[in-house]
């Protein structure tokens, strides 16, 4: 299996993603296409010699920065982010992952490989811990502005990964709102309501941003830009408190010694919660394989956004999404907006 990494992407750029790309390599049994400028590439590749023998640069001059906007990023023809996603299409890596600004590798990817059959919107979705495991909260970002329709056929999707990825039969699936009661929320999500309480699926109702890590339910939709918003939120509540812990720690030593005697079993705590540890977010409905990693990402996560890449291909989802909505194309949507 051939994955290709947008070396350029992230805050750090090749001194993080081509470590993590090598590390990949070494340990997933997969092959690396490195894409970007060939020159900085090779002055990071060229420090692990024969411990990068599964990995192959492609050149890409152009690079897209994390805070460059449409008008810029789309006039790209020779981007690292394009030419990955190219090479997808082009059947000559069976998917790709960028650590880099999530509103172009959306664009493009649209752009290059197109959404599946039937599909409106590509939706960015993530696997996010629980109490109970985990929950798939889709979409994170790729779509701003969405319809009723949009999110009904988020669900759809939601509800095929978590069958075939995951193995979950009939996963429950909610809809992020103000309040648990059908009434509260905009006008999207009311008519989103009616239309989930309508589908064939194993809809449970609202719930609140409290919920997302409960496990209340296996998949949860919203907009892009709710998803987003209540994703950061958390990273940014987990930073605090775990800095807050650190600072609290650090004031006494009896406090110390707890932490001695406790620290094993903090560390699986942090694990559970680390951004690195899932790596980055699939982007369900394209026509072709694209994870979208954190653009703070370290090594450990472009290791295991190239796992989800891998496990993504090889579990298929894509043709299992596109099957099954083949299958509903008439019932989604036939009841208007």
């Amino acid at each position: 299996m051939k994955i290709a990494v947008d070396a350029m992407g992230g805050d750090f750029g090749p001194r993080i993603t081509v470590q993590g790309a090598v590390q990949a390599a070494q340990d997933l049994n997969v092959e690396i296409l490195l894409v970007g400028v060939e020159h900085l590439i090779k002055k990071e590749f060229d420090r692990y010699g024969q411990a990068g023998s599964k990995v192959t640069i492609i050149d890409a001059p152009e690079s897209v920065d994390m805070g460059e906007g449409i008008f810029s990023f789309r006039r790209k023809e020779k981007s690292s982010i394009r030419v990955s996603a190219q090479l997808v299409k082009e059947r000559r890596a069976d998917a790709f992952v960028s650590m880099g600004n999530t509103a172009a590798v959306v664009y493009i990817s649209r752009k290059v490989l197109g959404a599946l059959r039937g599909v409106n919107k590509p939706a960015l979705s993530l696997l996010v811990p629980t109490l109970r495991g985990v929950t798939l909260l889709l979409d994170v970002g790729a779509n701003a502005n969405c319809q009723p329709q949009d999110l009904e056929q988020f669900a759809l999707m939601g509800k095929i990964f978590m069958e075939e990825v995951l193995g979950r039969k009939n996963p429950s699936i909610a809809l992020m709102s103000i309040g648990e009661e059908e009434t509260k929320g905009n006008d999207l999500t009311k008519k989103a309501f009616e239309r989930l309480q309508a589908a064939s699926l194993n809809f449970i109702g609202n719930v609140e941003g409290k919920d997302i890590y409960s496990g209340k339910a296996d998949v949860i939709v919203s907009d892009g830009f709710t998803g987003n918003v209540a994703l950061k939120v958390s990273e940014g509540v987990v930073e605090m408190l775990f800095s807050m812990a650190r600072r609290e720690i650090m004031k006494n030593v009896l406090a110390k010694i707890g932490f001695l005697l406790m620290k094993r079993h903090l560390k699986k705590v942090y694990k559970q919660v680390d951004y690195s540890e899932y790596g980055g977010a699939q982007l369900l409905g394209l026509n072709g394989v694209c994870i979208i990693g954190h653009g703070r990402s370290n090594p450990n996560a472009v290791k295991n956004a190239v796992r989800q890449a891998r496990d993504f291909v090889a579990n298929r989802v894509q043709d299992k999404i596109q099957e099954e909505i083949a299958k509903t194309v008439p019932a989604v949507g036939e009841t208007g907006a």
